[in-house]
């Protein structure tokens, strides 16, 4: 039963993270989708290992029309994360309630204001998103805490 608890959330997660990865890149043409093998290229240009290739979901393009995430140099490139709600939120993120891994927090303390965290409210009533640094994004945390997923 908690199996099927789970998979349930997962499916509706995945189906939500879908709908904003589609948002974001209809509302907005520098937002890239990388391939597989585009993500392997894009840690390999910035000499990070494979260990972060989930810690990121898009890349954003310096400018409306660039080439492509291969042939943008790689010091114009943000590394994007997604964080993602069907809550409305009138002032999107405030109010937001998330998860994050320590890869993503690691990353992004190790790229700077080239990894930014993206907020997305996908309620019909509040449809918006709001990029973040990490900077930025630690200045509007209000409660942090440590939890612990396991294996066995």
């Amino acid at each position: 039963m908690a199996y099927e608890h789970s998979y349930g959330a997962t499916l509706k997660n995945n189906a939500t993270e879908t709908s904003a990865v589609d948002f974001l890149l209809m509302s907005d043409s520098r937002f890239r989708k990388p391939s597989k093998k585009e993500r392997k290229e894009v840690l390999n240009r910035f000499g990070l290992p494979m260990t972060f290739s989930r810690a990121f979901d898009l890349v954003l393009l310096p400018s409306q029309g660039s080439l492509g995430i291969s042939s943008t140099p790689v010091g114009q490139l943000i590394l994007i994360e997604l964080k993602t709600t069907q809550k409305k939120l009138t002032n999107n993120p405030d109010g937001f309630f998330f998860g994050a891994t320590e890869n993503e927090f690691r990353l992004a303390d190790k790229l700077g204001e080239q990894y930014c965290f993206c907020f997305i409210s996908l309620h019909p009533e509040s449809k918006s998103y709001v990029i973040l640094t990490f900077k930025e994004l630690e200045s509007k945390i209000k409660t942090k805490r440590l939890q612990y997923q396991i294996n066995l």
